[in-house]
């Protein structure tokens, strides 16, 4: 399924924005795992399937941002949070830094995001193949038992 054209153009003219402004952004992304399942989210503006996140709004936590964002996008109600990992990306034309956090308490509903086209749980060993890179191997980390203290995304 591809992205709507508006929400792609739109998604475009933000990056530009990045680029031109040189903007540090700090964002989070929740790796809710459970009986080797991980939640995964497609957003309505990018191909693909990615972990649930996004960006923190000023005044709030970075583990206040990550329950946040995953009741926005998964409808996900989290429990005890992990530190998985700390993370840099210069893509997209900005210094990107991504808290990642893991998560096996929580229960979720399928929600209703203007931002979400569809949410689902997927089988450690058995991902879509839209999965986006960088979510592939934040799955990749965690079945491997391994966890980034600091890394680029």
């Amino acid at each position: 399924m591809r992205a709507p054209v508006f929400a792609r153009f739109l998604h475009r003219i933000q990056r530009l924005f990045w680029r031109l402004t040189e903007q540090l952004t700090v964002g989070v992304r929740l790796l809710a795992v459970r009986d080797g399942k991980v939640l995964l989210v497609r957003h309505t503006y990018l191909d693909g399937w990615f972990l649930p996140g996004g960006g923190v709004q000023a005044g709030e936590s970075m583990q206040e941002a990550v329950r946040r964002e995953a009741a926005e996008e998964a409808g996900a109600e989290l429990r005890s949070l992990q530190l998985f990992g700390v993370y840099s990306s210069f893509l997209e034309g900005k210094s990107d830094h991504i808290a990642v956090f893991l998560c096996d308490d929580f229960t979720w509903r399928k929600g209703s995001s203007r931002e979400i086209a569809c949410v689902a749980c997927f089988a450690l060993e058995d991902l879509p193949e839209e999965t986006s890179p960088g979510t592939r191997r934040r799955i990749a980390e965690f079945v491997a038992g391994e966890t980034a203290v600091t890394a680029h995304w």
